[in-house]
């Protein structure tokens, strides 16, 4: 096997990229498909919301003021390529209608590296979907291209009414969201493992066309009013072409400010920020957007009339902010904490914000009680010069007293997932607010999974994968060290 490296810019980073020769052809990696991927989907989606372009702006600007403020913010940054990472766009959401939709999709996105991880169930949040999240999986992969999709399937049986729920899946059933040279392509990388140069540019190309904005409906007026009645969100996926991008979203290092930002500039963002409040020590994800747009649309004629102008509104724009992934024990702890500041009113209820914040004051601010309590997932490595390690009454060699004595640094371990509540939140404030408060039928894993042709990945495994690779490394290297001292 060979290999020849090249250099290429991802998200206004210079990477780079080793492409690989398996006989016979040479084959693109999937994390350099990823990367062309994402920078495909920024430039469509700045075209298609000239809005977003302001977004981008306002977290530009935040990331600056926030650095300027605080020099001691880059050691936070673990990416080696730094600032450029938290201004490019590394995740983003799309929808889909059956379980063919889906299972193309995760064909599709296995070329790129990313695979699914988590599920998500909303309509307990009263939005009918259950969702995973397409990404990449390893350490290094992220570190090239850290694209996230979140793909929502779209739950016909929780539509009650059985007419509307028989016409929605036909209409679904009578739709092929991939061309036909993307399925070729994708039939042409699984049977010989992977893309040549060429290929992978059509692939991308091809691909792209899937999550673009159609402003022509597959259905008539009617029939998207209907539709709209029962969830905004059952007829965005019902009535278009595809699985459209409704949002792309940039990671910023102070959600607070660029808020603040977007509501200075006459954004409409929402009122409140999902996830966890402000810490000296972030943790998991927090989210914010400005409301979805209302788009003109034109209707399929409705038997003799003309085609009818209308409106859709589904695309908006989101920036979040990401901390240190939470073991089980501290995730069930977050867990119960935002139950208490909710209570039964939400994050909609007076005083919300100052609930959130009195109810995390329990919860550990620094991140040496975060590792030593085990509710967050730590990245350990071996300090430059660590020679002899520090062994327990066994003589075994221990992480925790390492990095007591120095020898090994500990960083918190991003998060790259979702969080179901925050999603729901995010939904129903740019779908207007008007969907049911739950759906029977609640969770069903085993049904997403048989739709998409795979389990889905646990995240927390994903995790303690990663922490307990780099301890052992860790103590492999500072092991050898004293070896050569002995």
């Amino acid at each position: 096997m060979t290999a020849i490296t090249e250099r290429y810019t991802a998200n206004r980073s210079r990477r780079k990229i080793t492409i690989c020769e398996s006989s016979p052809r040479m084959h693109v990696p999937p994390d350099t498909i990823r990367s062309k991927f994402s920078d495909a989907l920024s430039c469509m989606y700045k075209r298609e919301v000239p809005l977003y372009a302001e977004l981008l702006d306002i977290v530009r600007l935040t990331n600056e003021r926030a650095l300027a403020a605080n020099p001691a913010l880059w050691s936070k940054i673990a990416r080696a390529d730094g600032l450029a990472d938290y201004n490019c766009e590394p995740h983003c959401a799309i929808r889909v209608g059956t379980p063919a939709e889906l299972s193309w999709l995760r064909r599709v996105f296995a070329i790129m590296g990313m695979y699914p991880v988590g599920y998500y169930d909303l309509s307990v949040a009263g939005v009918p979907v259950h969702s995973c999240a397409f990404r990449p999986t390893d350490r290094t992969s992220l570190e090239v291209s850290p694209l996230r999709v979140f793909t929502s399937l779209l739950r016909l049986e929780l539509i009650d009414d059985e007419e509307l729920r028989l016409q929605a899946a036909e209409i679904l059933a009578t739709r092929r969201i991939l061309s036909d040279r993307a399925i070729a392509l994708v039939s042409l990388a699984e049977a010989e493992g992977g893309l040549s140069l060429d290929d992978a540019e059509e692939f991308v190309g091809q691909v792209l066309e899937t999550f673009r904005w159609h402003d022509s409906a597959r259905v008539t007026a009617e029939t998207y009013e209907r539709l709209n009645g029962v969830h905004r969100l059952v007829a965005d996926v019902v009535s278009f072409k595809g699985p459209h991008i409704n949002h792309l979203t940039p990671r910023t290092l102070d959600i607070d400010a660029a808020q603040a930002e977007m509501q200075l500039r006459g954004l409409k963002a929402k009122s409140v920020i999902e996830g966890p409040p402000r810490r000296d020590v972030d943790i998991l994800l927090r989210q914010t957007s400005f409301q979805a747009l209302s788009e003109a649309i034109k209707f399929l004629p409705d038997g003799e009339a003309e085609a009818i102008i209308g409106s859709h509104t589904a695309r908006f724009g989101e920036i979040e902010q990401r901390g240190a992934a939470l073991t089980r024990k501290g995730r069930a702890l977050y867990d119960s904490l935002l139950a208490s500041a909710r209570g039964e009113a939400g994050a909609a209820g007076p005083g919300y914000v100052e609930r959130l914040e009195s109810a995390f004051a329990v919860f550990p601010d620094d991140a040496d009680t975060l590792r030593k309590e085990r509710l967050a997932y730590f990245y350990y490595e071996a300090v430059p010069g660590a020679e002899w390690p520090v062994e327990d009454n066994e003589g075994e060699i221990d992480i925790d007293r390492c990095v007591e004595a120095g020898q090994v640094s500990a960083r918190p371990i991003i998060y790259e997932d979702f969080l179901p509540v925050s999603a729901a939140g995010i939904f129903q404030s740019n779908l207007g607010g008007k969907g049911r408060g739950a759906y029977e039928g609640n969770s069903s894993q085993y049904a997403f999974e048989m739709a998409l042709g795979v389990p889905v990945l646990d995240p927390f495994d994903l995790y303690s994968r990663i922490e307990v690779a780099s301890q052992e490394a860790a103590l492999r290297l500072i092991a050898r060290n004293a070896i050569r001292k002995a």
